[in-house]
């Protein structure tokens, strides 16, 4: 942060107010409750922001269940491998398919419109008994997913709709997810706490996706509910289009918006992969503009945050904790039995925490013992 900027803060008198205004109509959401019409001051945003850094929380999901399913094979579809975030859920999906005794294949969509479809078609023809669709939208897929249905093969997906637990009006039985309302907010006052509220703000997000748009309105309703800050600008980039688009973005920024930009929010950290080398090319510093993410926690984000190379902050999901979890939905929706509907508490990583959240790894595994507690509840070794 910009020396003139600690010393202004120094002189502050009064700390300014935070209000989070929230839709009624989206009160119940699964995981927790949705704040409505709350006030929050500086002080309280603190407490909301130290919470979600708190590290080695116990394990709080289930503990019993059917035991394992025998010889299953699972059509995993991708939105995009190039996407660190779904990787890292297919990791913990294959390392969980193996110690459930399961055969598993792999359909990369690639991020193309044209192949999701294709992608879908192709693993129903290979005559899987479950599928695990990772990334995309679920409601957009639907013509796809119906012959699944049809021939009644269970779905389950990672981050296909804007809430976790089952998707009304699709036939995917479980979303895993971390509630992406309450992963956004976060994000939105881990700025604004940053800050001291005074963040210029600019939210990158993807409107292909549902669940990316609500979580960038929610991260701009609470910037423009923090009375010193300003929220420059809401730019919509495709995730498959990052690579080429962001660092076009991101000089347009800077030669908009100057010193007045000193925080990136984001709905994935893809997006500063490629806009932290223009950054670097402009002259600018860490301490010129700071990035948040609002997931999943990709090895690059953790990298830059450990070493301070402008991210901050993201908001790390238990990417291969959630691989094990749609296994076990899975093998849950094979015996008759229904989904856990578990929802991850939202974690921020942080440089403070990031020691004891990642250790030596770049990705966010917690020590709660998961793998153990699933080989259990199915009755493995």
């Amino acid at each position: 942060m910009r020396g003139w900027f600690l010393a202004w803060l120094w002189a502050a008198v009064c700390l300014p107010s935070i209000a989070l205004a929230r839709d009624a109509q989206n009160a119940s959401m699964a995981g927790g409750a949705h704040l409505v019409a709350s006030a929050l001051n500086l002080t309280e945003a603190k407490r909301v922001v130290a919470a979600a850094e708190q590290s080695a929380a116990p394990w709080n999901g289930p503990r019993s269940g059917p035991p394992a399913q025998r010889g299953k094979r699972l059509a995993i579809v991708a939105e995009d491998l190039r996407n660190g975030g779904i990787v890292g859920v297919i990791d913990g999906v294959l390392e969980a398919a193996k110690a459930i005794g399961w055969r598993v294949e792999l359909f990369d969509s690639a991020g193309a419109p044209e192949l999701r479809t294709k992608m879908l078609s192709t693993a129903l023809a290979w005559r899987p008994d479950g599928l695990v669709l990772i990334g995309g939208d679920a409601h957009a897929l639907l013509p796809a997913l119906r012959p699944f249905a049809q021939r009644g093969i269970p779905i389950v997906g990672w981050h296909v709709a804007a809430k976790a637990g089952p998707v009304p009006g699709a036939p995917v039985a479980m979303n895993v997810s971390t509630d992406p309302f309450e992963v956004a907010r976060v994000t939105a006052l881990a700025a604004i706490v940053q800050s001291n509220g005074h963040a210029g703000v600019v939210i990158f997000t993807d409107s292909n996706f549902q669940v990316a748009q609500d979580k960038a309105n929610e991260m701009a309703a609470v910037i423009r509910s923090c009375s010193g800050c300003v929220l420059l600008g809401v730019r919509d980039v495709a995730i498959s289009r990052s690579e080429a688009l962001m660092p076009g973005v991101t000089r347009e920024l800077l030669a908009q918006y100057g010193q007045r930009w000193t925080y990136a929010l984001a709905i994935n950290d893809i997006y500063f992969d490629y806009a932290v080398p223009v950054l670097t090319q402009a002259g600018a510093s860490s301490g010129d503009v700071s990035m948040l993410s609002a997931g999943d926690g990709s090895e690059s984000a953790f990298l830059r945050i450990r070493t301070g190379t402008f991210q901050t902050a993201t908001v790390a999901e238990p990417l291969n904790l959630q691989g094990w979890q749609l296994i076990d939905e899975l093998n849950r929706l094979f015996a008759g039995a229904p989904v856990t509907g578990y929802v991850f508490p939202v974690h921020l990583v942080t440089a403070e925490n990031i020691a004891a959240d990642g250790g030596d790894r770049l990705h966010y595994d917690p020590a709660n013992g998961y793998r153990d507690i699933y080989r259990h509840i199915w009755q493995r070794p």
